[in-house]
């Protein structure tokens, strides 16, 4: 059984940073990719940003493009979501996810493994 955890959220000043993991448990059958996404109050989950199964190549949504960066650290099962000058719109709960194949979908059903969130407030 593979399982997500995250961590890393909380709350943080406008223009401030945070850094997320999660820890992918279990064994995934072939390569996998890996996506941060998001939700707000009962709106559908967005992509934040996605890493393909290299950690070569990587997808930002235009909202975040140039403030966050992911990466993954296959030793150590991990991918991060690394958050800088954050914005009170970034307030949201934070998903991690995981498919199999090499890349990202942009949408969220098509991925396979979720984390069960964390809070990401930024508020003065």
């Amino acid at each position: 059984q593979v399982t997500l955890v995250e961590s890393g959220g909380g709350l943080v000043q406008p223009g401030g940073s945070l850094r997320l993991s999660c820890v992918v448990s279990g064994r995934m059958d072939s390569n996998y990719a890996m996506g941060w996404f998001r939700r707000v109050s009962n709106q559908e989950r967005e992509i934040v940003a996605g890493i393909d199964w290299t950690g070569s190549s990587t997808y930002y949504s235009d909202s975040v493009k140039g403030r966050f960066t992911i990466s993954r650290d296959d030793a150590k099962n991990t991918v991060f979501l690394q958050m800088n000058s954050l914005k009170p719109e970034d307030t949201a709960i934070y998903y991690c996810a995981a498919r199999l194949g090499s890349s990202w979908r942009i949408t969220a059903p098509m991925w396979g493994f979720w984390g069960q969130g964390t809070q990401v407030t930024v508020s003065a």
